[in-house]
This record gives structure tokens, C-alpha cells and sequence, in this order.
């Protein structure tokens, strides 16, 4: 299994911002086409104004499929517009499961189905 790792630095202040518009528009989408949402997490102590979030994926194949789905969807695209202006700068990162974490990150996403 993999987890992506998506991190996003905003404008100071415009946090409240982007996760109004994530409540009320972005995560009914993305949650349509990435079921498997991990975590969803903002800075408390470091950097300030960082937002975290981590999917999980069988593998990376199934990763790129979901990811096309959520991006053609006409949703999806109208809600962009209302973050992008808010983002400083965006990193991704896939890490891959040790082995012997596999199966808890499974339990852990079928808990919450």
C-alpha cells in the first residue's frame, strides 16, 4: 500500500478560508473519487499555516485512475478556482508502507467505511 502525503502552505490568515470552502464543497467531492482519506491535519507548533493530508491507495495505478476521476469531475473543477489563490506553494510526497504496517493501515481504513 502507499499513503500520499499532500502538503499545502497558505497565506498567513486564509486557513479559515480554505477549509470553509473544503467543508462545504471540496471534501464531498474528493471524498467521492478518494475514499480513503487517512488524515487531515494543520500545524500546531513549526511552520504555521501548513495543511496536511494523507490518502492511502492499494497501489499507484489505483492512485493515478482516482485521481483522473476526481480531476475531470466538473465539481472538482469548479472548487480549484476557490482555493488556488489561497495556496503559497503545494508538495507531494508517496511513501510506500513498511511491511508490517500494512495490515494496520487496512483495519484503520475499513474502521471508518
Amino acid at each position: 500500500m502507499y499513503v500520499e502525503e499532500r502538503m499545502y502552505l497558505l497565506h498567513p490568515g486564509k486557513a479559515p478560508e480554505y477549509f470553509k470552502h473544503y467543508e462545504e464543497v471540496g471534501m464531498k467531492v474528493q471524498l467521492k473519487h478518494l475514499p480513503n482519506l487517512v488524515g487531515y491535519y494543520v500545524t500546531e507548533a513549526g511552520m504555521q499555516n501548513l495543511v496536511t493530508h494523507l490518502w492511502a491507495y492499494d497501489d499507484l495505478d489505483q492512485r493515478e485512475k482516482m485521481r483522473a476521476s476526481m480531476q475531470a469531475d466538473p465539481e472538482w473543477q469548479a472548487y480549484l478556482p476557490r482555493i488556488r489563490p489561497l495556496i503559497v506553494t503545494q508538495e507531494t510526497k508517496i511513501h510506500k508502507c513498511a511491511p508490517f504496517f500494512v495490515g494496520r493501515l487496512k483495519k484503520m481504513l475499513a474502521a471508518v467505511k
